[in-house]
């Protein structure tokens, strides 16, 4: 099993009760309440936290990308990543990822990718992500062509990677005369691909059609199982059997040595007045043409004021949310037993935690990495062992090769 940490990288210090006075907390809430000082600060705790993982045992590190909101201060994945390259030595760097429809030049996002993997030796895992609806408003781009320019975006940067060039690229959102990048990954035939997602149908069959692992954003267990039967499906259709493998979970996961411990700074989950994204404007969230069809009725009743946004875990208690497996929660035995029965029961064989959010202190932040490291991993890959889950790195990924040659085949 791949286990990776993970943290949003929030801006900790930002002035809370400025954020209730305005009543949102992403995108037009003002960077006059940015702080560079203790940005700077941040900036280098989670990179400390970063090795912190890798020393007591994470398999890989999970970083994200979002623009304009306090709750993630990454606003460029790639730049950490390239940090990443040179702070740590055997963790993946694993990217969920990139969103594709926010590139201007497809072909210098694969430049960069490529570059990250050179530096680290082989150790990107390159995912793509449509990004949040906030971020088309923050990058001026249509959210009507999200899913258009994602998978052309897509196309083009893994034949950037297993075509030859120079060629020229005549799409229907990007126009390159000449395609020729010097720079070009360091594995073969390219970096692996996951795509992580919520629910979206189109998404999970997508990536399934692709044979890249989904990575599930913390759904609850049956809707989980819905996933991978939506998936398997698909995978069937394109010619493969899917297996743990293409399984993977991202839940929020907090662990300290008592559990009244843990439980307090678990509050700092629902920091920003709702989840970890804070306040978000329900036109600013799903602006108009960003999700399919699937989603117009419930976007057009919160519109019309006949429902209300709800915000994951805004109105439970932690204790709550603990119940229903939405945050692991407690002293290493029992985060080990609430992320073993989501294991047996999802039976993923990539699982993120998300440990630290809010203004969990540094200190705490290292001793949950610490707890889990140390106490609850080893654990876990014993039950994985048992299970049959094992890491997608001991797997062969024939499909990406294969869709790789496909698009060689399209070329010539």
């Amino acid at each position: 099993m791949h286990f990776m940490y993970f943290t949003e990288q929030p801006m900790k210090t930002y002035p809370r009760e400025e954020g209730e006075k305005f009543g949102y907390t992403a995108l037009l809430f003002s960077n006059e309440n940015f702080n560079a000082e203790d940005g700077s600060r941040l900036y280098n705790e989670f990179i400390l936290e970063y090795q912190r993982a890798e020393d007591v045992g994470f398999d890989g590190i999970m970083l994200n990308e979002h623009h304009q909101a306090p709750f993630c201060m990454q606003s460029v994945i790639n730049m950490m990543a390239a940090v990443l390259s040179y702070a740590t030595k055997k963790a993946k760097i694993v990217l969920l990822g990139n969103p594709l429809p926010l590139a201007d030049n497809p072909t210098r996002l694969s430049e960069e990718l490529a570059m990250i993997d050179m530096y680290s030796g082989g150790r990107l895992v390159s995912g793509f992500v449509r990004g949040g609806g906030t971020e088309q408003l923050a990058t001026n781009t249509n959210p009507a062509f999200n899913r258009e320019r994602f998978n052309e975006a897509h196309d083009l940067i893994i034949k950037s990677w297993t075509v030859p060039g120079p060629f020229r690229w005549e799409g229907e959102h990007f126009h390159q005369r000449i395609v020729n990048p010097w720079a070009l990954p360091l594995q073969k035939p390219h970096p692996r691909v996951w795509i992580p997602g919520i629910s979206s149908r189109e998404t999970i069959e997508w990536a399934a059609a692709h044979g890249y692992p989904y990575i599930v954003l913390s759904a609850p267990i049956e809707a989980c199982k819905q996933i991978w039967s939506i998936y398997d499906d698909t995978a069937s259709q394109a010619g493969f059997i899917a297996g743990p493998e293409h399984r993977g979970y991202l839940i929020r996961c907090h662990v300290q040595e008592t559990e009244d411990h843990a439980l307090k700074n678990a509050e700092q989950f629902n920091w920003m007045n709702g989840e970890f994204t804070g306040l978000l404007h329900p036109v600013w969230s799903a602006p108009s043409g960003y999700l399919g069809p699937w989603a117009r009725r419930g976007s057009a009743e919160i519109r019309a004021g006949r429902r209300k946004m709800t915000t994951a875990g805004q109105n439970l208690s932690v204790r709550e949310q603990r119940d229903n497996l939405s945050l692991i929660v407690g002293t290493p035995d029992q985060v080990y037993e609430q992320l073993a029965h989501l294991i047996t029961e999802t039976r993923p064989s990539i699982l993120g935690l998300m440990a630290n959010d809010g203004d969990i202190s540094h200190e705490d932040s290292l001793r949950c990495i610490e707890l889990l490291g140390n106490d609850v991993l080893p654990r876990l890959r014993k039950l994985s062992n048992e299970l049959g889950l094992a890491s997608p790195f001991e797997c062969d990924a024939p499909v990406s090769l294969a869709h790789a040659q496909q698009l060689a085949r399209k070329a010539s």
